[in-house]
């Protein structure tokens, strides 16, 4: 792996992985026979310094996905380490996980099947408020009101992020009374992320979110993500097989294959002078980047 540089301060790192692994295990195929375990993360060790974004670039199957979910603890790794603004996140409780998923959320491929299609987007985007308990959040203001019941004040408070939050997306108030399925699906990722924001998150695995979109749909959320971490001070793990999209949003860019990272570096220096046979690949497919 070439070009990262690991003298960093470890200050500046928000996430940082360390020989993080997940292996499943073999199975029975119809002949009887073992088919082997999966390295599906195999030894993969990056940092993402706070503010930035890190492009996670790489063909179907090569484990980015089950990356972003080890980082998030989603998914329990088989070995390796995680740590999260200076916490080990695979040593934590139960109640300090709880504690440590109101800093980094995700934001899921599919704007079709992530939402509840039972749930008005109202319900939707202020469940993180309510399964976490949590009556206000700094950077919103909270109306005030008296001669109301706690009950009351609550559901204001709530109303009145969401609100909000549909407003820092690009929807309007009146789209908390609806259901998904009265959305489009540029519209219906909208609120998935607006979901994401809605614990003020430090930190954001964004899984393909635009790999379901049409192209021009697609580049407005990107827009917006690109937007939303300058107004409220995000990471991001931008998980992509474009490598157009990637260069365009990242920061720096890794390259994924097989379950390693192959090659990481700025997104200038991967994209102008890659170093591996497999990101030349990737950027050959790609007849606008490889011209340049």
């Amino acid at each position: 792996m070439k070009r990262e540089t690991w003298n960093a301060k470890r200050s500046m790192a928000l996430v940082e992985v360390r020989n993080l692994n997940k292996v499943y295990p073999g199975s029975r195929t119809m002949l009887g026979r073992d088919s082997g375990e999966v390295r599906a993360v195999d030894e993969v060790s990056f940092d993402i310094n706070a503010g930035e974004t890190l492009g996670l670039v790489g063909e179907s199957g090569s484990g980015k996905s089950t990356l972003g979910r080890l980082i998030l603890r989603l998914v329990e790794p088989t070995s390796g380490t995680v740590h999260f603004d200076g916490r080990d996140v695979l040593a934590c409780s139960g109640s300090e996980m709880r504690q440590l998923r109101r800093e980094m959320h995700i934001i899921f491929r599919d704007p079709f099947g992530s939402l509840d299609p039972r749930m008005r987007v109202e319900q939707i985007v202020t469940e993180p408020l309510r399964i976490h308990g949590m009556e206000g959040i700094a950077g919103f203001d909270s109306p005030k009101a008296t001669g109301w019941t706690r009950p009351e004040r609550r559901h204001s408070r709530y109303r009145s992020q969401a609100a909000q939050l549909m407003k820092a997306v690009g929807l309007e108030e009146s789209a908390l009374r609806r259901y998904p399925h009265e959305f489009s699906g540029g519209q219906r990722q909208r609120i998935g992320i607006a979901r994401a924001l809605a614990l003020r998150p430090k930190f954001i695995v964004a899984d393909e979110p635009v790999s379901a979109l049409d192209v021009s749909v697609g580049a407005q959320i990107v827009n917006l993500l690109k937007d939303l971490q300058r107004d409220f001070g995000l990471t991001y793990l931008f998980i992509s097989h474009s490598m157009p999209v990637v260069r365009y949003l990242a920061t720096r860019i890794a390259v994924m294959f097989r379950g390693k990272i192959v090659e990481i570096g700025t997104t200038e220096e991967i994209t102008t002078r890659p170093q591996q046979e497999y990101t030349k690949k990737l950027l050959e497919a790609t007849p606008e980047l490889a011209s340049q």
